[in-house]
């Protein structure tokens, strides 16, 4: 076990702002860079939100000091969730970069911290005789939440699976397989059922083809055009095209792929599909670094693109965008949402909010463990501070550039 980390700085905002690189800044031992790069920014914004989860849950301590703030007064029954809402949505954003904890530098080495906090949480999270072990299989909500952490691990192969104990491996396939009771609703939980069937498929274990066909199958028939699926049969005006149901067709057929190429066919459009949406929210983000209040769980924040986000993890974006000008979108976001007063309580915890603390926009689904999947749109970190999306020179995105006058290409449907 992690020996008694301070939740609120164990890899430490300090450490992450710190100078070994920086002439005439000054130094903390083992930190980054103080500059005012964007990949610096992002990795504190990373540091705030992965500390008092994992410096908990690592010390089986997260249900003893995690507030449940659930607005709607169910925060007895969100107890049961929100545990491991916080859990596996943290990973699930933080999971490449854990990955590439390999780099050198301090970077790296802050890196494999987080990676060893990580893997202890996971024991935590599913050894039955943790005061943090976490509930995969009674209510509905688990089966949303296990699939996140079936991401996160297909997200982090190494680090979150070849690296765990032969036990933990064990236990954790028998906590998301417990949750394969749970029936999904006729929208996209489909596709949590689909993604831990992925996950089997990754793991080595019987795994169902017939939940993921069923998943990609019914999305194709939701398919509404210009790169939009419905959630469930009706479209909606909200963010779940990008915070579920592209990102998680394009993770369940790279892992599936892997064993079976029955969905092949599936493939070309998918991804034609996700890059037009990706295009869109690219779009949508305004020269402020605003982008439209729609739809419901407002709360998950930047988690609105995730979508955006893994297309530039994959180094996928439409041929339209460069990765730079969407680093540069993205940072103005998360700017806006990070540094607004009451995103976080005094003790680093996120409070229920779009941009501050606003308890009214929580739909009863919302606890404070919810609010983690904001870390969805953190996955670039992924990416070595070489690759072009870091690298390069900032660029507007491009609303900027309408806004401010250039003349640039018309905008296509798919």
């Amino acid at each position: 076990m992690v020996q008694n980390p301070s939740r609120r700085n164990f890899i430490g905002t300090s450490a992450l702002a710190g100078s070994a690189l920086v002439p005439g800044k000054k130094q903390i031992s083992g930190g980054l860079p103080v500059a005012q790069s964007d990949r610096a920014y992002w990795l504190s914004v990373l540091n705030r939100l992965a500390d008092p989860v994992l410096g908990a849950l690592a010390n089986r301590k997260l249900r003893a000091t995690m507030p449940v703030e659930a607005p709607n007064g169910n925060a007895a029954e969100r107890r049961q969730y929100t545990h491991l809402e916080a859990f596996g949505r943290l990973l699930a954003g933080i999971a490449p970069w854990l990955e590439s904890a390999g780099q050198s530098g301090p970077e790296g080495e802050v890196g494999r911290r987080y990676s060893e906090l990580a893997r202890e949480s996971m024991r935590s999270a599913v050894d039955s005789s943790s005061p943090d072990y976490m509930n995969f299989a009674t209510g509905q909500q688990p089966l949303v939440d296990a699939a996140f952490l079936a991401l996160a691990v297909l997200r982090a192969p190494m680090q979150l699976w070849e690296k765990l104990d032969a036990g933990t491996k064990t236990k954790l396939v028998e906590a998301l397989r417990s949750s394969r009771i749970i029936r999904p609703a006729f929208n996209n939980w489909l596709l949590f059922s689909a993604m831990l069937e992925a996950f089997f498929c990754f793991a080595g274990e019987p795994w169902d083809p017939m939940r993921v066909d069923y998943a990609i199958r019914q999305h194709e028939e939701w398919y509404k055009g210009d790169g939009t699926y419905g959630d469930g049969p009706q479209f909606h005006w909200d963010y779940y095209n990008s915070f579920v149901i592209h990102p998680f067709l394009l993770e369940v057929l790279s892992a599936v792929s892997r064993k079976s190429n029955a969905w092949q066919s599936f493939e070309p459009a998918i991804l034609a599909r996700a890059q037009r949406y990706a295009a869109i929210q690219e779009r949508m983000i305004a020269p402020d670094g605003t982008y439209p209040a729609i739809g419901r769980s407002l709360t998950y924040r930047l988690g609105a693109f995730h979508l955006l986000s893994a297309m530039a993890l994959r180094k996928r974006l439409p041929e339209s965008l460069q990765p730079e000008q969407v680093r540069c979108a993205l940072t103005a976001v998360m700017r806006r949402m990070i540094e607004a007063p009451g995103t976080f309580d005094s003790h680093g915890w996120l409070q229920v909010g779009f941009c501050g603390h606003q308890p009214s926009l929580a739909e009863n689904y919302i606890s404070t463990g919810s609010l983690y999947l904001c870390s969805l749109g953190l996955l670039p970190l992924g990416l070595p501070a070489t690759d072009s999306f870091w690298s390069a020179p900032p660029q507007p995105w491009t609303s900027q550039k309408i806004w401010s006058g250039q003349n640039v290409p018309i905008d296509h449907a798919l």
